[in-house]
């Protein structure tokens, strides 16, 4: 008994009938007007307390985290439960660059 073709068996007959030109479909990412694309949040701190120091980045942010025993991973850990506070980090960092 002869085992009935599957659909994408036939797609993919002579000639390459059906196939689909992937290089010719133009994708736009949707992050594409995302300045803070694929830079994370420690990068980020990273980058402020190498230009500023922990105090200076203290006083143009007044949150606890930069000024009482300031580190990255109580500053990390508080940023990402804060969104007021990340958003004055991501904007002081995208004008700092």
């Amino acid at each position: 008994m002869k085992k009935p073709s599957s659909p994408r068996n036939d797609r993919q007959g002579a000639g390459g009938q059906g196939r689909r030109n992937l290089d010719a479909v133009q994708t736009v990412s949707p992050h594409s007007g995302n300045q803070l694309h694929g830079i994370t949040l420690e990068m980020i701190l990273d980058h402020l307390v190498a230009r500023y120091g922990w105090e200076a980045l203290g006083r143009k942010i007044k949150i606890r985290c930069f000024n009482a025993e300031p580190s990255i991973k109580s500053s990390l850990t508080f940023l990402r439960k804060t969104p007021w506070a990340r958003k004055e980090v991501e904007e002081l960092y995208l004008r700092s660059r």
